[in-house]
């Protein structure tokens, strides 16, 4: 008996969304993650690209617990000698509150051009409405 690999052709892409609001950064990017990779189904193969797409809407209302909200930072570099930047994510919520749901699910998703592929993948609203209706997605609850 041969063992089954999937195909990129043979994994279809389904489209999910999930309802940031009054949940923990941490699990709705866990959840999006696997999702991304494809790890809910029965024909996931690390090396292909088997995952679906998935929508995230009110990011701007996640929430951090603990003290992260004064204390967590976040990095970036203007390519310039010198040029690294801090930011709070109280203050990253408030300039770009989709920053912080993305960079937490990146963050989990490997560091590769399939990683990449994935990331693609993920589509990030800081409010409710979202322009992907036409794919009909199904949405899912964050445990």
């Amino acid at each position: 008996m041969r063992t089954f690999v999937a195909s990129a052709k043979s994994a279809d892409s389904r489209w999910h969304v999930i309802d940031a609001k009054g949940q923990v950064l941490g699990r709705v990017a866990t959840l999006a993650s696997r999702l991304l990779q494809g790890k809910h189904k029965a024909i996931y193969t690390p090396f292909i690209d088997t995952g679906d797409h998935v929508v995230i809407v009110n990011a701007a209302e996640v929430k951090l617990t603990g003290r992260k909200e004064d204390q967590k930072i976040y990095r970036y570099h203007s390519g310039f000698e010198g040029g690294l930047r801090e930011e709070r994510a109280a203050v990253v919520r408030k300039k770009a509150p989709v920053r912080m749901v993305e960079e937490a699910v990146r963050g989990m998703l490997p560091k590769t051009k399939m990683g990449d592929a994935m990331y693609r993948k993920l589509k990030v609203y800081a409010r409710s409405d979202h322009p992907h209706a036409a794919q009909q997605p199904k949405q899912i609850e964050v445990a």
